[in-house]
């Protein structure tokens, strides 16, 4: 819990920082004068003056602000008229507006570059390892190591890259899934879940039922106290047979376990080289209004599997940067097209996600060590940057496209134009808070 919050803490404070340091740097080039620096909203707790301007942190970290000289927020004496930031050219007042964004783009290159160029690029290939039984992909036929190749004629570099074309595809009618079979031959995969409550569920998990990695009969984990553990299990024994029936796989273990609540179960696994047997009764679990079997151990990873669908390599500095740009770019991408079936009913609101996410994965990727932190950082900050350039008043988007309308007609837009703008633009971002909120509560407690 305390690695979540510091690293949520973290997170908040240097991308929203950036992104209003951007602003107000490039508002000092400007000639505009800066009157306060503030991380969260609402009232201050915290606020130091240097340089003419107030530092401040305030006790909601939803974002931040620069508050310049402006005439249309209160008087302004005539001295400081000339550095209002309402009385410069729409060009100066549309970098100002553009700086934040940007800032938080060229922030997500930086961190990319620096995890490839220190901790290298680990690829996972586009192989499934496993498949769910009663998944939406076992219902679409997957198979263990179909290669997929491409997703609706889109090709496929690696398992994210599929992942995401999958996900970002399924609620707008089939996805075809173009996959070469272990046995060599070409085969299309299905997924027609659109409109469904299958989609739902997919959207809150984002898991339809396959990953990359095997596992193998060994035990890999058991939990302190478990059934398991009782029965005398431990880390590295293998599996044998259950109630004298061979296990082909551990998905054919679990399956037995879920089926077997409260039941008996005669156990002979591997140790050692040495054959030993054991007995355990699973315990009865609520899960979804079904009482399913749990003794508490987890699978050891396929090793050679891993070394077969991982690739890892060490890119040169330029070759970093080329490839932190490239990645950037894609995830810019990313969004816009997520935000663009938002808007037309091909996505599910159930992709949206808010603090108590961020701050969830946060947590995990800090967890995971420093490479997986600097890329979720690098990811929040393309978010934070490409949310904040949508055309909606309130963002700077919002105002860009006002300011690039005065520019272009030679005035601006009447204030009570904009003061409706605003009022939708206030109302379209609360409802989205209040869907991501609701998400977060669904997705964290649900």
């Amino acid at each position: 819990m305390l690695l979540t919050i510091i690293a949520f803490i973290v997170a908040i404070l240097l991308l929203v920082s950036l992104h209003e340091l951007g602003h107000l740097i490039v508002a000092r080039l400007c000639g505009v004068k800066v009157l306060r620096f503030s991380i969260g909203f609402g009232k201050p707790f915290f606020c130091l003056k240097r340089a003419d301007i107030e530092w401040c942190l305030a006790p909601i970290p939803l974002g931040g602000y620069v508050k310049m000289v402006d005439t249309r927020e209160g008087d302004v004496s005539e001295a400081d008229l000339p550095y209002a930031f309402d009385r410069q050219h729409p060009l100066k007042r549309i970098a100002i507006v553009v700086a934040g964004p940007l800032t938080n783009l060229i922030l997500a290159i930086l961190l990319y570059t620096a995890s490839f160029g220190i901790g290298g690029i680990t690829q996972i290939q586009p192989w499934v390892g496993m498949v769910e039984q009663g998944s939406v992909a076992a219902s679409a036929g997957f198979q263990l190591e179909d290669r997929i190749n491409y997703v609706n004629g889109q090709p496929v570099t690696d398992w994210a890259d599929a992942q995401t074309k999958i996900m970002l595809n399924l609620d707008s009618g089939p996805v075809k899934v173009a996959v070469t079979t272990a046995a060599g031959q070409q085969a299309i995969r299905q997924l027609n879940i659109a409109g469904t409550t299958a989609a739902d569920d997919v959207a809150k998990s984002g898991y339809i039922g396959i990953v990359p990695f095997k596992v193998t009969n060994r035990v890999g984990a058991v939990m302190p106290n478990s059934v398991a553990a009782k029965a005398g299990l431990q880390i590295g024994d293998i599996l044998l047979t259950v109630n004298g029936e061979k296990l082909t796989s551990w998905q054919s273990w679990v399956d037995i376990v879920r089926a077997n609540a409260g039941a008996k179960l005669d156990i002979t696994y591997q140790r050692n080289n040495q054959i030993l047997s054991t007995s355990l009764r699973p315990d009865s679990v609520d899960q979804d209004g079904m009482i399913i079997g749990q003794v508490g151990i987890g699978a050891m990873r396929d090793e050679a599997w891993d070394k077969r669908i991982r690739q890892h390599r060490q890119p040169e500095l330029l070759q970093s940067i080329q490839l932190a740009a490239k990645r950037t770019w894609e995830y810019i991408s990313m969004t816009l097209s997520l935000f663009a079936k938002l808007l037309t009913g091909q996505a599910s609101l159930h992709y949206l996600s808010g603090p108590l996410t961020i701050a969830d994965v946060a947590g995990k990727t800090a967890a995971l060590g420093w490479q997986s932190y600097t890329e979720f950082l690098a990811l929040v900050s393309i978010s934070l940057g490409v949310l904040n350039l949508l055309p909606i008043p309130m963002l700077d988007g919002g105002h860009l496209m006002y300011y690039a309308v005065e520019w272009i007609r030679g005035k601006p837009l009447s204030q009570r134009i904009q003061e409706i703008g605003l009022r939708i633009g206030m109302g379209a971002m609360l409802m989205l808070m209040l869907v991501a909120f609701f998400n977060d509560l669904t997705r964290l407690f649900g």
